[in-house]
């Protein structure tokens, strides 16, 4: 029968093969290099979008509000007219590592 203090050296170097493969996969392998397209017009979006002021978060258009509302013709009618929009709208400023609150403030623990 084999222990598990006798299989500890075979444990942590296959974790750190993984370790290194999965870091090589993901930073030099161009999957998901084309998941985000560039808008057309994105100088003009982003001018009108900054006169709205609007906070930090998910947003989703057209909303229903609840899941009865997502019945109502008028709403249909909006997603079938479209467009339908999932944005993520972040404070202005570099992109930070770590948690971010509409503050601005960090919500990471440490």
């Amino acid at each position: 029968m084999v222990t598990i203090a006798s299989l500890w050296l075979p444990i942590l170097l296959s974790a750190v093969v993984v370790f290194v493969a999965s870091f090589v996969l993901h930073m030099l392998v161009p999957f998901h290099r084309s998941d985000y397209r560039t808008l057309p017009n994105e100088d003009q979006v982003m001018d009108t979008l900054w006169q709205f002021a609007i906070p930090p978060g998910d947003y989703l258009a057209p909303s229903a509000g609840s899941p009865s509302a997502m019945r109502d013709p008028k709403f249909l009618e909006k997603m079938t007219r479209g467009p339908v929009v999932v944005a993520t709208f972040m404070p202005a400023g570099p992109i930070r590592m770590g948690g971010s609150s509409p503050s601005g403030l960090s919500t990471a623990w440490w």
